[in-house]
């Protein structure tokens, strides 16, 4: 994606310089199990730090969940650190939205970091019942994560969704990685703001600045 939008903007056979650092994630997943976000923090510090060394001029985090660690990664480094929250507030602001749902792990739904930035940029963010927050959850952990889509689980989300509509969401977040490959936009009669993207065009926006 990244490299898709660097060659649309550029032209002929540029390509985006990267430095990826690929994190273990079973690693990740035990420490967001068991509550233990300091050693978290902590450890994709760690890696951020690994990415200024290694020549990197900004760091984009590839996951939403894990932005409630990124004060943590904010100071361990000394080059910026594009948000995903700013990203997406941005894509709703070009839009003129200023109340819209939120989909991604119970961790990004249930809890405040993500929501109370939103709040900071004038967006109101609406979340799913307990019992949708617990069904979108587990699509992610049990099946997109394994590279499945099921049926069942994108029929799930399409109530989810209408029901945050219902509630008064003028667009939908997808605020996981990999829900974007389980929904389209013809799910929605809605915008939807896939973070995937808006952290990818925030980041050559940066970079091409």
């Amino acid at each position: 994606m990244l490299n898709e939008l660097v060659v649309d903007r550029l032209g002929g056979h540029h390509s985006a310089r990267c430095i990826v650092s690929s994190v273990e994630f079973s690693e990740i997943e035990a420490l967001q199990r068991t509550g233990q976000w300091h050693e978290a923090g902590e450890l994709l510090a760690s890696y951020a730090r690994g990415l200024e060394r290694a020549g990197a001029e900004c760091v984009v985090l590839g996951t939403n969940t894990m932005h409630k660690v990124a004060p943590a990664i904010q100071d361990a480094i000394d080059i910026p650190f594009l948000h995903v929250v700013d990203a997406v507030a941005e894509a709703l602001e070009r839009i003129d939205v200023a109340t819209a749902g939120l989909l991604g792990t119970r961790f990004t739904m249930a809890e405040n970091f993500y929501v109370d930035l939103l709040a900071e940029r004038g967006i109101t963010a609406l979340v799913p019942d307990a019992k949708g927050q617990d069904d979108v959850h587990a699509v992610i952990f049990d099946d997109l994560l394994h590279g499945r889509t099921p049926a069942a689980g994108r029929q799930r989300y399409c109530e989810v969704m209408a029901d945050l509509k219902e509630a008064g969401a003028g667009a939908i977040i997808l605020g996981c990685t990999e829900i974007g490959l389980l929904v389209e936009s013809c799910d929605c009669c809605i915008p939807m703001i896939d973070t995937t993207v808006e952290q990818a065009r925030a980041a050559v926006d940066w970079a091409l600045a």
